[in-house]
């Protein structure tokens, strides 16, 4: 099944975007007219708040929680091991936890200690975010990767050799698959220090009416910004009967965009692919966003107009038209076939919640029409049902498709 977005000639199979080049000036973002839902538990607002400025309507629903360990015997007992006994190495995976484990030192009258015992200390960083928290706390990295990947962190550490080395490891609340296992591996003693977990969300509320919406496909885009996240959604659709609906629509409906590699494992593990933007940021992930959302609208020439079909409105030469749910239905059964005439009946089974009642069809096709602003996109064939009115010069090439 091809979970990768759709070009733009899959897209439009007639060619005919090609005759809508010329370069356009809208009044409205990129995504106008998509609605993205984002699972992140923190930095939330700041993601919702690129694809708001891009035109997304956003459905939050945050899959975790964060819950600081800074009362945790666990992390009490690691910071003392480490003022203790000074390890060779250390290796600091987020600014966020770096920034929790020095809080939470200071709260227990032993941040100094361990700011002293790590002024000595070769210190990784994984990327920029976890050196500027290094640097405020008044600590030095050594090196920090370019790709932001602990990935290239361990090959580093292995290709210099850490056999009889001691290395702290700053866990993340998520697994580093093979991390710490491949140092152990190479000889190395490994000091965990966990400074934070991540645990369902206390309401799930949000969260399921994420996945409702996701596998009714009134979503066009779920945004993943950890793995903790992307396994928590499946967990939870697992608990409701729904992963094998979930796993359908974002196998192919419903753009999966991760943040990275290491967020798309769990949904890679379950045969799902993903997007990914070249750096590891919210800014990518959102540009990233903006190129592929529009490339899979459906565009077509209808009755003299350039008609792109988005997720909850359509675009009329180049104004955003926002159309009702049952419109939206009626919309992408028309554009299926379209030049064709569909039947009434064929249109009330698109109709959610219709019944039987073909009068529903004239109800909703009206406030369509109205919605779409240029009645005549739409024809009524006078006892059969309705069609697009698609241009002549295209209308050939969609017969002999």
């Amino acid at each position: 099944m091809e979970t990768e977005p759709h070009s733009a000639q899959d897209a439009d199979p007639s060619g005919t975007r090609a005759m809508y080049e010329e370069e356009q000036r809208p009044d409205h973002g990129p995504l106008a007219g998509f609605t993205v839902g984002v699972t992140a538990a923190r930095r939330a607002d700041e993601l919702g708040a690129l694809l708001e400025r891009r035109g997304a309507v956003v459905l939050h629903a945050p899959a975790l929680r964060i819950v600081p360990l800074a009362d945790d015997s666990e992390l009490l007992a690691a910071t003392k091991e480490i003022i203790g006994q000074a390890p060779d190495i250390a290796v600091a995976t987020t600014a966020i936890g770096f920034r929790g484990w020095v809080e939470a030192a200071d709260g227990w009258g032993l941040g100094e200690d361990l700011l002293a015992r790590l002024r000595g200390v070769r210190i990784l960083a994984r990327g920029p975010k976890v050196k500027g928290a290094i640097r405020a706390a008044g600590l030095t990295e050594e090196w920090s990767p370019a790709s932001e990947s602990l990935a290239e962190v361990l090959d580093r550490l292995l290709e210099e050799g850490v056999d009889g080395l001691r290395i702290a490891v700053q866990l993340h609340g998520e697994p580093l698959p093979g991390f710490v296992e491949s140092l152990r591996a190479g000889g190395a003693e490994v000091v965990g220090v966990p400074v934070y977990r991540w645990l369902p969300p206390e309401d799930l509320g949000p969260v399921d009416r994420l996945l409702d919406a996701t596998v009714s496909r009134t979503l066009d885009a779920v945004t993943f910004t950890s793995a903790p996240a992307a396994a928590s959604l499946l967990s939870r659709a697992e608990e409701r009967g729904l992963l094998a609906d979930l796993l359908a629509a974002l196998g192919h409906d419903v753009l999966p965009a991760c943040v990275g590699p290491v967020t798309a494992l769990p949904l890679q593990a379950r045969g799902i692919d993903t997007v990914q933007p070249g750096r590891f940021r919210l800014g990518p992930l959102v540009q990233l966003l903006c190129q592929e959302l529009p490339a899979r609208a459906r565009v077509l020439p209808v009755a003299g107009h350039r008609v792109e079909i988005r997720g909850h409105a359509v675009l009329v030469d180049g104004e955003l038209r926002p159309v009702p749910p049952a419109g939206m239905s009626l919309l992408r059964a028309l554009s299926r076939r379209p030049g064709w005439v569909v039947a009434r009946a064929d249109l009330l089974r698109a109709l959610p919640g219709a019944g039987r009642d073909e009068h529903a069809v004239e109800t909703a096709m009206a406030r369509l029409r109205s919605a779409l602003g240029a009645p005549k996109l739409i024809q009524t064939v006078v006892k059969r049902g309705y069609r697009l009115a698609l241009d002549p010069q295209a209308e050939s090439k969609y017969a002999d498709a």
